[in-house]
């Protein structure tokens, strides 16, 4: 094959918690993500020291107090949840045909455990779900991207409380009843593999409350993954031809040098850090190296007679991933490091990073997509990729000539490997409509095509605004990936 194929799905990402702010309207009940606290005065190492992975028990019992919101930033995000209609006239001038968002559990659940949902919410989403459809947008719906209403944790315990199981198939069951016939494609959770390399983001654990946080972080992994699990399953039984899905974020690893030992242990880093969390979701059991990770690890986890078969009867029927950098394996204790994703991995000489220090690496994507297709065999979407840069608005217009050179390398490699041979369905670039930075807390952290007037505090106009690389992104869906100039 030539090019991408006919029907290929071009479109955006978002997510509610980095998007909509509105943080207590509409019956929405307050989230893990509204706790995250940021100052504007940082400097880079303290925004360093203090990110969302460093959340302590003092913080969080302060943010529960707070009414705050230019130190809170989700809590205002892009004000997507005022703005939607404007935003989606501006989604199909982009002219994308698929949109990826989340919904906010907390939206639906303001506590995460209410009899009955709440039906502001669900207005809500319906009317921006049916606004997408009518402008001929394919929606792709993440059911969990971090936001857990935070009753959740303070009175269960997070997902080390197999309760939360039910309580989480509940909201995905509420889901597929109200807008079974509006989404295309489901993902229950985003990032997966979060739980090990963020665990407060992706486990909702707390690093000053934990003996033993790797533990924890895999014993919620696994709730997480019967949960996926049960979703899949519900899904099947309640929808005409679902697709759901399972997503990681993806950590391209490569062996630092030809050493045997390098070698090998690019091999355990990509076992460990991706494709245990595929292969439970892909394949519907615990992979044979599980037993030698958990020892080397001192992982111990319980799980529950009937667990298994849970697993087996609730594979997914896609996978995707979000791209963003590669790293570097090495057994050299002494290799120098670069900055990350929200983890941080060692340096590779041969490419150049973001003003975040991430390496950036197009044909790394190629690899991953070849990599990926091979060992499952099944339809596979980049549900994220995408530039973080510092953007200056000059005369309206943002002249980011560097946000296009980025996705049409990126572009190009996906090409080479949908020419590979590789099922590649769709692509949904980053934050394509600016938000606040997951990993950063930041606004001045830029990922879109369309400008958002508004600084890390919050202040500013909220005005929506073209760059140069919506137009440039523009013509690349119009021709299908062909005219990349």
């Amino acid at each position: 094959m030539k090019g991408f194929p006919k029907g290929f799905l071009w479109g955006g990402a978002i997510s509610a918690a980095q998007a909509e702010g509105s943080w207590n309207a509409g019956g929405k009940g307050l989230t893990t993500q509204d706790l995250r606290y940021f100052d504007p005065a940082w400097d880079k190492a303290a925004r360093d020291e203090n990110r969302n992975i460093n959340m302590t028990s003092e913080r969080w019992e302060e943010a529960l107090r707070s009414e705050d919101t230019v130190h809170y930033p989700f809590r205002h995000g892009c004000d997507h949840y005022a703005r939607y209609k404007e935003d989606v006239e501006l989604f199909a001038e982009l002219g994308m045909n698929v949109f990826r968002t989340s919904v906010c559990w907390a939206r639906i659940f303001p506590s995460g455990d209410e009899a009955e949902p709440n039906a502001e919410g669900l207005a809500f989403y319906r009317d921006l779900f049916e606004r997408c459809k009518a402008k001929g947008m394919k929606l792709f719906v993440t059911m969990l991207h971090y936001d857990t209403p935070v009753g959740i944790v303070t009175k269960y315990g997070g997902w080390r409380n197999r309760k939360v199981i039910d309580l989480y198939l509940n909201y995905a069951k509420t889901l597929f009843r109200e807008f079974g016939d509006l989404v295309d494609f489901w993902l229950p959770f985003n990032e997966i593999n979060a739980s090990r390399f963020n665990p407060y983001n992706g486990a909702l654990l707390i690093k000053d409350q934990e003996e033993d946080l790797m533990s924890a972080s895999f014993q919620c992994a696994h709730h997480q993954f019967l949960a996926n699990a049960l979703a899949v399953k519900a899904a099947h039984e309640m929808l005409d031809s679902p697709m759901v899905g399972g997503m990681i974020a993806r950590f391209e690893s490569y062996p630092a040098t030809c050493r045997p030992e390098d070698v090998m242990q690019s091999i355990l880093d990509e076992n460990y850090k991706n494709y245990f969390y595929t292969d439970v979701m892909a394949r519907g059991a615990y992979p044979s190296y599980t037993a030698k990770m958990f020892e080397e690890l001192g992982v111990k986890i319980e799980t529950l007679p009937g667990d298994d078969e849970i697993l087996a009867q609730g594979k997914v029927d896609f996978m995707s991933y979000s791209y963003y950098m590669s790293m570097v394996s090495s057994t050299d204790p002494n290799h120098e490091r670069a900055g990350g994703n929200l983890v941080n991995g060692l340096r590779n000489p041969y490419l150049k990073a973001s003003d975040w220090g991430w390496q950036l690496d197009p044909v790394g994507l190629r690899v991953s997509l070849n990599q990926m297709y091979d060992r499952y065999q099944m339809p596979l979407f980049i549900a994220e990729n995408g530039l973080g840069a510092v953007d200056v608005l000059e005369d309206g217009r943002v002249h980011d000539s560097y946000r296009i050179d980025y996705l049409r390398q990126h572009i190009e490699q996906m090409k080479l490997a949908v020419e590979d041979g590789v099922d590649l369905r769709g692509y949904t670039m980053w934050g394509f409509i600016d938000l606040v930075s997951c990993g950063t807390i930041e606004m001045k952290k830029r990922y879109g095509v369309i400008y958002v007037d508004a600084d890390d505090a919050g202040n500013g106009t909220y005005e929506r605004y073209k760059k140069d690389s919506f137009y440039w992104y523009k013509k690349c869906i119009e021709s299908n990936g062909e005219d990349l100039k």
